[in-house]
């Protein structure tokens, strides 16, 4: 039976995140005994774009900064790192690094921040979908691998935690280039289950002290929870986070692959609580993603024509241009590139818009919104 951790952590304070952290990462015996070739570990951090560790959206530094301690107390040499969306450069990786506080624990602990930008090529050969994939290099230059998720809803694939963390070791643009290669949901999902068991992460933490609900992974609205979750294992992990959330995990794709994959069976009663036993952590169903459908005509009219009101009817992106500043983030990280500028500000090709949202991911001043068909939202109604 798989373990999973879960510690009550009320805030950032770094003392109290550190006794969460420590007494969870003791639970990995491989942080301690695994082999150390190179002596290299890898703390693969969300660091989705340039955003303040207020804004709920980013891995927050007190909690890396407690995991690189513990690991070098155990003789690593730590190596923080990620691939944010959009282009990846040293001088944007400085900036992201900067704004979400990663630059301060590399000063505090003496780790080192990853800068080297190349990409290699690696063949995947279990995998469903991505039998070669382009991975960040720095990922095969290391021992160790801890991801560090951050709890919150994504307005594609519902969560984004521990298996979803791991799209940060496709580099940049590159992103772009997979979304659009599997840009319906099922396949998607199927695609971070293939990185993530490439990757194989040694051991994953979920910052959920505070999280975010709505429309995640960053326009969402920030929410307290006063949780840290861990475990070695990722899918059981995200079957713990997604329950808390309030959401069925089976409701979740990547939850849903892992089970058909025989990966994980995405059921609570096959996972071990360690620590604050689930029931004695309560938390108020999460608000979905607006774009998010759970069909109330499948299994009532023909699979062609819900796949019909599907497509007509899909949420897609909607532009405020009064919010907009021209930073073109939108445009560099559309994998359907069906967005151009015109006058300094983005107008869109809806027509040909696979509603993978990456532009409103991406966006720095929240200038884009999803927008839902009213028919949509009764026909794929959510509940709240």
């Amino acid at each position: 039976m798989e373990k999973v951790i879960i510690k009550k952590c009320s805030s950032y304070n770094y003392q109290e995140v550190e006794r969460a952290v420590f007494s969870s990462m003791e639970y990995c015996p491989a942080l301690k005994g695994k082999e150390k070739k190179t002596g290299k570990a890898l703390l693969k951090v969300n660091l989705l774009k340039k955003n303040v560790p207020e804004d709920a959206v980013t891995t927050h530094p007190a909690v890396v900064e407690a995991a690189v301690r513990y690991l070098q107390n155990q003789g690593w040499k730590v190596i923080i790192g990620d691939s944010p969306g959009g282009p990846f450069y040293k001088k944007r990786l400085y900036e992201i690094y900067r704004a979400s506080g990663m630059v301060k624990v590399a000063e505090a602990t003496g780790c080192e921040l990853n800068y080297d930008v190349s990409s290699v090529e690696v063949k995947n050969e279990k995998a469903a979908k991505l039998k070669t994939m382009e991975i960040i290099r720095v990922v095969t230059k290391v021992d160790l691998i801890v991801s560090i998720a951050k709890f919150k809803t994504h307005c594609m694939m519902l969560y984004t935690g521990g298996v979803k963390n791991l799209f940060g070791v496709i580099p940049g643009l590159t992103k772009a280039k997979y979304h659009f290669k599997m840009h319906t949901i099922e396949n998607f999902a199927d695609h971070l289950i293939d990185i993530c068991e490439y990757v194989r992460p040694d051991f994953s933490l979920i910052d959920a002290i505070e999280g975010m609900e709505g429309n995640g992974p960053s326009s969402g609205t920030k929410r307290h929870v006063g949780l840290l979750l861990a475990a070695e294992n990722p899918y059981a992990l995200d079957t713990v986070g997604t329950y808390i959330m309030g959401m069925d995990p089976l409701s979740v794709p990547t939850v849903q692959a892992a089970r058909r994959r025989d990966l994980f069976n995405g059921k609570l009663h096959s996972v071990k609580i360690v620590g604050n036993d689930v029931e004695t952590v309560p938390v108020t169903p999460f608000k979905q993603p607006g774009s998010i459908k759970k069909s109330l005509i499948s299994g009532i009219v023909p699979r062609k024509v819900e796949n019909f009101f599907i497509k007509s009817l899909r949420p897609k992106p909607i532009f405020y241009h009064e919010k907009c500043i021209s930073c073109g983030d939108c445009l560099r990280g559309c994998p359907a590139r069906i967005i151009a500028m015109k006058n300094e500000k983005p107008v869109a090709d809806l027509d040909n818009c696979i509603s993978c949202f990456c532009c409103h991911e991406l966006c720095p001043a929240k200038a884009i919104d999803i927008k839902v068909h009213w028919l949509y939202k009764i026909l794929f109604g959510r509940k709240r």
